[in-house]
């Protein structure tokens, strides 16, 4: 039996990307599958009253430091800080939760974070997500209609909701059964804990 990792992420979180692009090649090794879990940080962050490192250049520069590091180590494409904020009706994370629903999330995420962080695409706006779906060959105006039907939503608030049980507060989150791992630095060993 494959054994599974959770991978809940947020379309718009610059922390998200590397474990976007490198997830795959690091799990199938081991033999993990990965469940590709896209849920409402933005709400969680709310709820939480967590949202002014956005606000913090000082933090924000860090944060672009740290992921150009650590991308140069981990052989990742990188090319300097990506416009930023991202998201910001929350498009990208409806049709990754139709993609999710439907198991093409992989290839629509990674296609969402390469054309955001490599081709200055911002992640969510209409005219990107498009780009992105034409990209995969995949009918765009009856996937943008499928994110704005209320299945959809339904099925994004039941994601939040699961992240919001297992006390998840960032974006990347992986997850083994109730044991969780925050943050691209954790994911070797959420795929260790998930081997064992």
């Amino acid at each position: 039996m494959a054994r599974t990792l959770d991978f809940f992420f947020f379309y718009g979180s610059i922390h998200a990307y590397l474990s976007v692009m490198r997830i795959a090649a690091v799990a199938a090794p081991r033999g993990i599958e990965i469940r590709w879990r896209p849920f409402n940080l933005r709400a969680i962050l709310i709820e939480q009253n967590n949202t002014a490192f956005a606000r913090n250049p000082v933090r924000l520069a860090y944060n672009w430091r740290d992921i150009a590091r650590r991308a140069a180590r981990l052989g990742v494409a990188f090319t300097g800080p990506a416009p930023y904020p991202a998201d910001p009706d929350l498009l990208a994370l409806r049709v990754g939760t139709v993609a999710a629903h439907e198991g093409w999330c992989d290839a629509y995420t990674r296609a969402t974070f390469a054309a955001w962080f490599l081709d200055r695409r911002v992640a969510g706006l209409p005219e990107n997500v498009e780009h992105v779906l034409a990209e995969l060959k995949r009918p765009a105006a009856d996937i943008l209609a499928r994110a704005a039907a209320p299945e959809t939503a339904d099925r994004l608030a039941v994601e939040t909701d699961a992240a919001r049980a297992l006390g998840i507060f960032g974006s990347p989150t992986f997850a083994v059964g109730s044991e969780i791992f925050w943050g691209d630095d954790r994911l070797d060993d959420a795929i260790a804990f998930a081997s064992s």
